[in-house]
């Protein structure tokens, strides 16, 4: 399965070479999960990656966390990912800047 085949994530910005450098990605969380991880595609067909949170929704630490994770599991720096929408929702919509991707 390709990440860019999926509902939840598509290009924002492609440089002059076609290479896409960044990305929104729709997510739906769960905060407040006994563990941190995906938890599959919800949403109008499956436009949203589903992800559960241990954090709860206080003080913007599940946010943090989302931010945090999410630039794990893509191989980024926390700066290349941010929140554009849905600081204080359960429906997020997340840039991620791939040209900072660690190689």
């Amino acid at each position: 399965m390709e990440i860019d085949d999926q509902p939840w994530w598509r290009p924002e910005h492609v440089d002059e070479q076609g290479r896409t450098t960044t990305w929104l990605l729709a997510v739906r969380v769960q905060p407040g999960a006994s563990r941190t991880g995906p938890a599959g595609a919800t949403g109008v067909d499956g436009a949203e990656l589903k992800i559960r949170l241990a954090s709860p929704p206080v003080d913007g630490r599940a946010n943090d966390e989302l931010v945090r994770w999410l630039a794990k599991e893509l191989g980024v720096p926390r700066s290349a990912v941010s929140l554009v929408r849905g600081q204080a929702s359960r429906s997020k919509l997340v840039r991620v800047d791939v040209t900072a991707r660690r190689m």
